[in-house]
């Protein structure tokens, strides 16, 4: 006899939700996902398409699509969570009826809730008390996950249950699936991530060469690894995936909603007429001011996210925050090398000689 299928429920219908979605249907998952838009849901259920935001992807025929929460999450051994983060933890109390301890919940989304500066796994974990609670993250451009190019992700979870079951589930010979026992670290470097993209997409539009780039993407990491430092991560865990493997690709590719956000800002528009161009959600734009209010009131040292706050939300042109930027203290290269404090201390010394 055949082993009955993993049974799989994706609650979201953007592009990674989706993409998820058909990749554990093409590994032999019975996949149900959950969507809000009842003309969406018939689309895919018809069409095999996510007209919406994946219109050039042809998704595995055996996804079924639902606006009916039961009908989703009845008998899913596995639950992917894959909704912004504004509405993360709506749809997860949404869910809660149908929702049983020894099912495995995996969020996909990088972003924070504003209240109580939560990650989602956080959330998660607030609303149900469930042990089986995992994150995944890394560089996925869903569009490109679509199409099929080799992409690998991350799943975080200090449940062994939790790491292997999805790597079961959406491992395959395009999309690899390595693990992790920082979830914490792994969700920041995917939320932190967002708010450099913006910075890079800046940059690009301004004009500015390979060497700033560079620049820009290597100091993103040493602000990344500082904040979650004093967050409680393990800073090891931004050499991985969901780390530098991240930030590489917001920071390099038009594909990246933040970037997009970022270079239009770059080009002189607003804010709101960045957002409302994208017409997605750029988790980034929010993420800026949580995470800026966070390290000042923590007293992280984060020049480049300030600098990006001030363009967003003081009205700095963004050109002008650039040239800022250049006038801020060299201090250490590598900080968990060299500490920050040694730097300053030699300095002040410096500078005392030469009174």
């Amino acid at each position: 006899m055949s082993e009955e299928p993993m049974r799989v429920a994706v609650l979201g219908g953007g592009s990674f939700g989706t993409a998820l979605a058909s990749i554990a249907a093409d590994n032999g998952a019975r996949v149900r996902q959950w969507l809000r838009d009842p003309d969406l849901a018939a689309q895919i259920n018809r069409e095999h398409c996510n007209g919406r935001y994946l219109p050039d992807y042809t998704m595995n025929p055996a996804v079924v699509a639902s606006t009916e929460m039961a009908q989703v999450l009845e008998g899913a051994q596995l639950v992917l969570v894959a909704i912004p983060s504004k509405a993360f933890r709506e749809v997860v109390r949404q869910a809660l009826p149908w929702l049983h301890a020894d099912q495995i919940l995996v969020s996909t989304t990088k972003g924070i809730q504003e209240e109580g500066f939560k990650l989602m796994s956080q959330i998660l974990e607030e609303e149900t008390g469930f042990v089986h609670i995992g994150v995944i993250s890394g560089p996925n451009l869903a569009s490109e996950i679509a199409q099929k190019q080799l992409t690998a992700t991350v799943i975080a979870s200090d449940d062994p249950e939790t790491r292997t079951l999805v790597q079961t589930a959406l491992g395959c010979n395009y999309f690899r699936v390595y693990a992790s026992n920082d979830r914490f670290g792994v969700e920041l470097g995917g939320a932190l991530k967002n708010i450099y993209a913006i910075a890079a997409g800046m940059a690009a539009a301004l004009g500015m060469g390979e060497n700033t780039r560079s620049m820009l993407m290597t100091r993103a990491l040493a602000e990344m690894g500082r904040f979650a430092v004093d967050q409680g991560a393990n800073p090891m865990t931004f050499l991985g995936l969901a780390g530098v493997g991240d930030l590489i690709v917001t920071c390099s590719s038009a594909l990246s909603r933040n970037y997009r956000v970022g270079q239009a800002l770059g080009e002189g528009r607003s804010l709101d007429e960045a957002v409302e161009a994208l017409d997605q959600v750029a988790e980034g734009v929010n993420t800026v001011r949580l995470v800026c209010d966070k390290a000042r009131a923590d007293g992280v040292y984060m020049p480049l996210a300030e600098g990006l706050y001030q363009v967003l939300f003081k009205d700095v042109p963004a050109r002008e925050m650039a040239k800022m930027l250049m006038l801020g203290e060299q201090s250490s290269d590598v900080e968990f090398i060299l500490p920050r404090e040694d730097v300053q201390r030699a300095h002040r010394g410096s500078e005392g000689r030469h009174d």
